[in-house]
């Protein structure tokens, strides 16, 4: 993973170095068991439930949230999910919980209309393989399904589409499939990869994302800025100039997105006409938004994280903010 140089000048490169001593760290786990249509309808029930307080797999959490890795609204079910290393955690109606199995270091982490997709390692109770691959959940990540790369890839940058599950993903290695470094589309759930060109994408990455219903627009942060492709990442056009990117976000008509050139930017970008308007932050001390989500049934709620651990929400379009972690302890 690429550490910006902002962030070594303001030591925050524990958030993206953790990633790396991780890995290193995690040992291999049995093969994954195949999940079953029978598990995949009961969690289909479970994630349309109106409450994750009233599901058995969720317990309430007043510890800290350590390396998250990604954050979305999971399902439409109108709550926060943040992917830490042990496993997922959720901001509900005031109240924080984790699940209560498969507590697994994910990352690449995106949420989707039914669920969620995820790389990452397998936590100390798992059975999944390690690296994971790519997995996907419908149950809140109760059973996971694998869509491929068990045991070979742990995608740090990934990203999926929110209602079309396109798949947008560079592997740092050679597997059986892609090679080193290389971008690589899939619109079936991993059944197959395309390559593609990423013409003009420059420098180290940090984050992609993926249009929720145009699988043609993409988007990147990395030290060199931000970028946006309308052709399904054949190329790529950088939108910023003298500032880092540090995150991206799409809703349906904009893309969101943050940077830094000694201070912290947020920027929404209107897709039609390219229109940008200043979201205002809350107070950010060398520090910049990392991952960003909106509500899909509130587009007034966002909520992020920063590289420093700090979660903020906002649900009245960033006229005030409630700071929900502060370095990663809860409030």
């Amino acid at each position: 993973m690429y550490k910006p140089r902002m962030f070594v000048a303001i030591g925050l490169t524990l958030a993206l170095a953790a990633c790396n001593q991780e890995e290193e760290t995690k040992q291999a786990e049995e093969p994954t068991e195949q999940t079953t249509d029978t598990e995949q309808s009961n969690g289909e029930e479970q994630a349309d439930r109106s409450t994750l307080a009233t599901n058995e797999f969720f317990e309430p959490f007043n510890g800290n949230i350590d390396h998250v890795h990604g954050i979305g609204y999971v399902a439409n079910q109108n709550v926060a999910f943040f992917a830490s290393h042990d496993g997922l955690k959720a901001y509900e109606n005031g109240n924080w919980l984790k699940t209560r199995k498969e507590n697994n270091d994910y990352m690449g982490f995106n949420a989707t209309d039914d669920g969620f997709y995820s790389s990452g390692h397998p936590g100390s109770e798992s059975k999944l393989p390690n690296p994971i691959g790519i997995m996907k959940s419908v149950d809140n990540g109760q059973s996971l399904k694998s869509l491929g790369f068990e045991g070979e890839v742990d995608f740090h940058l990934m990203a999926v589409g929110y209602t079309n599950h396109v798949i947008f993903a560079m592997s740092p290695h050679k597997n059986s499939v892609m090679k080193a470094e290389t971008f690589y589309i899939s619109e079936d759930d991993g059944e197959s990869w395309k390559e593609v060109a990423a013409k003009g994408l420059k420098g180290q990455l940090i984050g992609l994302a993926v249009h929720p219903s145009n699988k043609n627009v993409l988007a990147a942060a990395g030290e060199d800025g931000i970028y946006l492709s309308t052709d399904q990442g054949e190329s790529f056009e950088l939108l910023t100039s003298a500032k880092q990117g540090t995150s991206v976000y799409f809703s349906e008509d904009s893309l969101l997105y943050g940077v830094y050139d000694g201070e912290p930017t947020f920027i929404s970008r209107a897709l039609d006409d390219g229109g940008e308007e200043e979201i205002s932050l809350p107070d950010l001390k060398e520090d910049a938004v990392m991952y960003a989500a909106v509500n899909p049934q509130n587009e007034h709620e966002l909520t992020f994280v920063s590289f420093n651990g700090d979660i903020y929400q906002t649900k009245d379009h960033a006229a005030t903010w409630d700071r929900l972690a502060e370095s990663g302890s809860i409030k």
